[in-house]
């Protein structure tokens, strides 16, 4: 391989026909249009699948990813575009390294975010080392977020679309996996643009539906599976006032989350009440006014980060964070404590920040993806 080579379009200075590509293939649109793109411009193309969680189950329930109606998706866009299609059964590795902590840490009263740690444990890391295996020059996925050469090697940047950008959810993409990964949706402009590419390259899957909900919940129902995966769980406590109070009673904490309004079953008050705290312990969900939601300082371990200086070079960093995938980042200052935790103050306060969620950092201008961490205790 001649180093003056011109680089092809994954950023490789070889031919395409000579650049093997693993797709990860959830089944769905996006991952099926990422292979079949590659497979046309001559690239060698392998499709993976993992199979995630239990494929018999699986069968019935729609809209998820990895499920068996999208395994069977996969290898149909596979079989239609002539590139070989592998399925991987990932079971165990994904309930060691996603339920388990899902579940434990939804019953120690945190808000999860199992996404964020199938990228980051499974996808990104099992996958992405499978894929080396398998001789890989580069791994790519339908990810909407965008990978930027910059001066100091490849940058994690947002999504063309705002939209449908998924930078919350890879924050812990590390330096040494962004070498090797590639998003070739990133750049596209909206959702109907990639389905338009199915479209032109004849996919069955071109208006398949986007996948809804956590893929092993249904119907967003966490409650159900929690009691499935840890039986017990959900014991009934009181629901208290922040002065102790006891103002009702509940059927378990885990069918509750930080800032929940509707559904606590104490009506007959002059004001709202909203869900402030929730004690697993002494088995409480702790109620109080909208007000008590809101906070300007969050702690943040478990940081991943992705600027070009060490993370504790600086007293404090300007940036913009996100402490939620809905809502738009805010500007705030992280100030290191060490090179994995910090504490992060929003310049306006922001509601319902919650144990478990993530806190992204990106630069104060421009689409870069500074990391980021987990907010681990409340305030």
């Amino acid at each position: 391989m001649s180093l003056d080579h011109p680089l092809n379009s994954l950023g490789l200075p070889k031919p395409a026909s000579e650049t093997r590509v693993v797709v990860a293939m959830s089944g769905g649109v996006d991952s099926s249009v990422v292979a079949a793109q590659l497979a046309e411009e001559g690239y060698d193309v392998v499709g993976v699948t993992l199979q995630l969680y239990d494929h018999g189950a699986a069968l019935a329930k729609k809209g998820a990813c990895c499920a068996g109606v999208d395994i069977h998706d996969a290898r149909r866009v596979a079989e239609d575009m002539g590139f070989p299609h592998y399925v991987l059964d990932y079971e165990n590795i994904f309930k060691d390294a996603v339920i388990d902590e899902f579940a434990d840490s939804y019953l120690a009263g945190a808000t999860p975010v199992p996404c964020i740690r199938c990228n980051e444990r499974v996808k990104f890391k099992d996958l992405l080392e499978t894929a080396k295996d398998l001789d890989a020059d580069c791994m790519a996925t339908g990810h909407y977020i965008q990978r930027k050469m910059g001066p100091h090697g490849p940058e994690l940047h947002s999504a063309e679309d705002a939209n449908r950008d998924q930078s919350y959810f890879l924050f812990s993409t590390t330096p040494e996996q962004l070498d090797f990964l590639r998003f070739p949706l990133g750049h596209l402009p909206s959702k109907d643009a990639t389905r338009a590419l199915a479209s032109k390259y004849g996919l069955v899957v071109a208006d398949k539906p986007d996948s809804q909900d956590i893929c092993f919940v249904p119907d967003g129902n966490y409650a159900s599976v929690i009691e499935k995966l840890r039986p017990g769980a959900a014991e009934p406590g009181d629901i208290v006032d922040v002065d102790g109070k006891v103002l009702g009673q509940h059927k378990g904490v885990i069918h509750y989350t930080v800032g929940q309004r509707r559904g606590l079953g104490i009506g007959g008050l002059a004001d709202p009440l909203y869900v402030v705290k929730l004690d697993v312990d002494a088995k409480q969900v702790i109620v109080g006014p909208k007000e008590l939601l809101t906070t300007r300082i969050v702690p943040v371990r478990e940081i991943n980060w992705l600027g070009d200086t060490a993370f504790t070079a600086q007293d404090e960093w300007h940036v913009k964070v996100k402490v939620r995938s809905t809502r738009p980042p805010r500007e705030a200052i992280i100030r290191p404590i060490s090179a994995t935790e910090a504490e992060v103050e929003l310049l306006t306060a922001e509601e319902g920040v919650s144990p478990g969620q993530a806190c992204v950092f990106y630069e104060t201008e421009g689409s870069r993806i500074l990391g980021g961490g987990w907010i681990w205790r409340g305030y």
